[in-house]
């Protein structure tokens, strides 16, 4: 594969998380720009770092996960009114994967979705401009809400023993945290709203930091709290997203596509009598069906794959069908996996489709999304340390 390393220029037009010169004294390597921000995209080797995530507890610079907060007398129905899935059900401080939607059914953004308190709500972004369209939907309706970009900034503290990590912070109540809900806490005098989410499906949090000017001092006091767990910051890990069928916006799912296009979102199209942006139209896919899925591809090649740098043709009998979103080795499953966009009638697993990458031909198959875990036991599973009365996700 070509060397296609460049130098990465720090300017001022991106912005930089509170964490950004932590990241860089811990020996971050590479940088991508995500949300016009700056993301540590390599530490160590890859295996290394999926190592690390697997058995231990890592630390992961996510402040590109933009925050933007749904607040005022009339937040409830704004933020119920951009999504497919009924937020009446949303209880304070609980969290929800949230499809923000398009008026034609596509997905705008696929953002975690915090509850933090009554009449205010979150939602931490993937790449695009959601707030954006927020503030669009908002300036056409007669509501009482305001939607704004708070002082709200994320780590992660994923792996095994992240739990015992941030207990040595906050006590044995960070076992109390289900999945998929938040709470307040300090550390060493700094305020946090931490959930217990991830862009891993292994146990984990995000710490929210309130105050933009403190994130050195959050970083170090997480750093000092797991050294006797051999905690290393790393960057968001490839392999283990796509094991766990967690999608990029931008890369593996678009403004274009609709729930039902992509397998395991069609769930997030909940039954609700009220209106929300999108619903005629995603009412009429439901009916009609789709022409096309995006759905997992396994790999016979059984060398690892360096990686993708753009999407790879598909094909069948030398007729192109669709594209390969990601590639990627799989430390835990040895073997490669990714994802492809095929026809519907070739969306069930164990259909053989030809790819090319960077580095020629190569054949695979049509496999089930997610590749472990579909139930997401494992992030949900009694957390390490708890009691036996804590820890229920």
């Amino acid at each position: 594969m070509p060397d296609l390393t460049t130098k990465l220029y720090f300017g001022p037009w991106y912005r930089r998380s509170p964490y950004f010169e932590a990241t860089r004294r811990a020996g971050c390597k590479a940088y991508d720009i995500y949300n016009k921000m700056y993301l540590p995209a390599e530490y160590d080797d890859v295996s290394v770092e999926y190592k690390a995530l697997q058995e231990g507890v890592t630390l992961w610079d996510v402040g590109v996960e933009r925050t933007v907060q749904v607040s005022g007398p009339d937040a409830d129905r704004l933020i119920d009114m951009l999504t497919c899935r009924d937020l009446t059900k949303c209880a304070v401080k609980q969290g929800k994967y949230m499809l923000v939607m398009s008026p034609d059914g596509g997905i705008v953004n696929d953002p975690v979705l915090l509850h933090v308190e009554e009449n205010v709500w979150w939602m931490q972004l993937a790449d695009s401009d959601a707030g954006l369209y927020a503030i669009g939907v908002l300036s056409q309706l007669d509501l009482d809400a305001e939607v704004s970009y708070p002082d709200v900034h994320p780590v992660q503290v994923q792996g095994p023993l992240s739990a015992k990590t941030l207990e040595k912070l906050v006590g044995p109540a960070i076992y109390d945290i289900k999945y998929y809900w938040c709470e307040r806490f300090t550390i060493a005098d700094i305020p946090v709203v931490i959930s217990r989410t991830g862009w891993s499906a292994v146990p984990g949090f995000e710490v929210n930091l309130l105050d933009g000017t403190r994130g050195d001092a959050l970083w170090q006091a997480i750093m000092d709290a797991g050294e006797e767990f051999a905690i290393r910051p790393i960057a968001p890990n490839e392999a283990r997203r796509v094991e766990a069928g967690i999608f990029n916006w931008g890369s593996d799912i678009s403004l274009d596509d609709t729930p039902f296009h992509v397998m395991g979102l069609e769930r997030l199209v909940e039954d609700q009598p009220q209106d929300y942006i999108g619903k005629q139209a995603l009412e009429r896919v439901r009916r009609e069906g789709v022409d096309r899925r995006l759905v997992g591809i396994e790999f016979d090649q059984t060398e690892p794959i360096e990686g993708i740098t753009r999407p790879w043709p598909a094909h069948v009998d030398a007729k192109p069908i669709g594209r390969v979103t990601d590639a990627v080795w799989s430390p835990g499953l040895q073997k490669n996996i990714g994802y492809v966009w095929v026809p519907t009638e070739l969306s069930e697993p164990g259909n053989a489709i030809d790819v090319e990458s960077e580095t020629g031909t190569m054949r695979g198959h049509t496999a089930t999304i997610p590749f472990v875990d579909p139930r997401k036991e494992r992030p949900a599973q009694a957390l390490q340390g708890a009691g036996p009365l804590t820890g229920r996700g």
